[in-house]
């Protein structure tokens, strides 16, 4: 009997080293699976052939039915703030690793496939179908991939397939499964589980190997102070660029730092800090302005985790968790103001005027941002009308900000509500959108202007 092969190197590390993290599971037969989208350039970089992807073997494997076993991932969760104690992946599978380029939060260039709506596993709950809407999965396909454009720590999407199953949610719509990629799917979660297993030494070994992944040489304590840099770094790209998570569970808080789960996201046009359109967050806990204090709450749900490791003593370890934690806020205000500072050519003195600006002038903030790079240019007419009421745009051209820098970090195009939605129904105008949001930087006049919010809700698509 010849042994199971695929035309590339797939490991299993991850089952491997943590079996007790993991259930081995198969993705469901589907009536008529086709390739939607396929994320050619990322595949390639990978070692990928994506003509072998499009074939009926690489579809198969896409959708877990490969010849080497994929495994479903257990994990805990604070969900809205009350505690899961088993949830995991009960609608995904870890495909496997592959070897790819490296990356700062992925030093070792093992990167996981993981597929999304592959039916049912062990971990599923009660009643659940174990997919998702196809319209879910082009959803997280473009956003991840306009998050990376806009160079904010992500997971990425390799492909999205149509099942040709239909499935009712609100209304009946066809399945999907997407395919994405990631430096690991290391959550917060993954320590919850593993910190109430009752296993011997569980907890030890996914810390030692969430170090050797992510953050090599780190001790325990390091771990935890990285983990919370990468955190406060990637939220601070959200909030300059006026992302909502929508979901910021600690099972969609990962050790590496990347952006994982776009459920009922959301680009905010006006500014205000109150914004959110998740259909399920009913009472705006992870609103915009709160993002910030929620990631520093799962991230002390984290420290928690971790107090075996921290020290032997347990009042030591809990001081010692307690201090770092209490750092967490100074933290995301550097990383906020490095962000602000980076994206907008503008010197330290300037920040707290622009967020007063903000506040008070409460503008289109991807357009504001755009005014100003106009106005750094010598057309200051956008930005005086943008932050109207303020002083901010007298000050902010007096500073001398560089206008090429700014063309390569202010962004024309976000995946703005409105054109979602209307990208999601249409896979030709998908492309387009997708094109425009992958090169935010380019003019893309059909993309640039604002489409409205009111009214404007999300939902989770499982």
């Amino acid at each position: 009997m010849p042994k199971p092969s695929l035309p590339f190197e797939l490991h299993t590390e991850f089952a491997h080293r943590l079996p007790h993290l993991v259930a081995e599971a198969r993705g469901e037969e589907q009536p008529a699976a086709r390739i939607v989208v396929l994320n050619e350039q990322l595949a390639s970089a990978l070692g990928l052939d994506p003509d072998w992807l499009r074939s009926d073997e690489g579809v198969e494997f896409l959708l877990g039915r490969g010849p080497i076993a994929p495994h479903a991932m257990a994990y805990a969760g604070f969900q809205f703030g009350q505690y899961n104690p088993s949830m995991g992946d009960g609608r995904a599978l870890l495909l496997g690793e592959v070897t790819g380029p490296t990356a700062p939060h992925n030093p070792a260039g093992l990167w996981d496939l993981h597929a999304k709506g592959t039916g049912p596993t062990p971990y599923s709950r009660f009643g659940s179908d174990g997919r998702g809407t196809l319209r879910s999965m082009l959803r997280e396909y473009l956003f991840s991939e306009s998050m990376h454009a806009l160079g904010v720590p992500t997971t990425r999407p390799l492909a999205v397939l149509a099942t040709g199953r239909p499935i009712q949610r609100q209304v009946v719509e066809e399945a999907g499964v997407l395919v994405r990629v990631a430096a690991s799917h290391i959550r917060v979660g993954s320590f919850h589980f593993a910190a109430q297993s009752q296993r011997p030494g569980l907890l030890e070994q996914l810390a030692d190997y969430t170090i050797e992944r992510h953050y090599p040489g780190a001790d325990y304590q390091e771990l935890f102070i990285r983990a919370m840099d990468a955190q406060a770094a990637t939220v601070a790209g959200w909030m300059q660029l006026g992302f909502i998570h929508g979901v910021m569970n600690t099972d969609n808080t990962t050790l590496s730092g990347e952006t994982i789960d776009y459920g009922p996201c959301a680009f905010l046009e006006n500014y205000d800090p109150d914004t959110w359109f998740s259909s399920i967050d009913t009472q705006g806990r992870y609103r915009f302005g709160r993002q910030p204090d929620m990631v520093g709450w799962n991230l002390a749900r984290l420290a928690e985790s971790l107090l075996p490791l921290l020290d032997d003593s347990p009042d030591s370890a809990l001081a010692w968790a307690q201090e770092a934690i209490n750092s967490f806020a100074e933290r995301f205000e550097k990383a906020r103001r490095a962000e602000a500072l980076q994206r907008l050519q503008m010197p330290e003195e300037l920040f707290r005027d622009y967020s007063t600006a903000l506040t008070e002038a409460s503008p289109d903030l991807t357009q504001a941002h755009r005014a100003l790079v106009s106005a750094a240019a010598g057309t200051p007419a956008a930005a005086y009308e943008a932050f109207a009421g303020t002083q901010f745009v007298d000050a902010y051209c007096a500073s001398g900000p560089d206008v090429a820098r700014l063309e390569r970090s202010v962004p024309r195009v976000i995946p703005r509500p409105r054109l979602v939605e209307a990208a999601l129904g249409d896979l030709d105008e998908f492309s387009r959108l997708l094109q425009a949001t992958t090169h935010p930087f380019d003019p893309a006049p059909d993309y640039e202007q604002p489409g409205g919010t009111e009214g404007y809700l999300t939902y989770c698509g499982t």
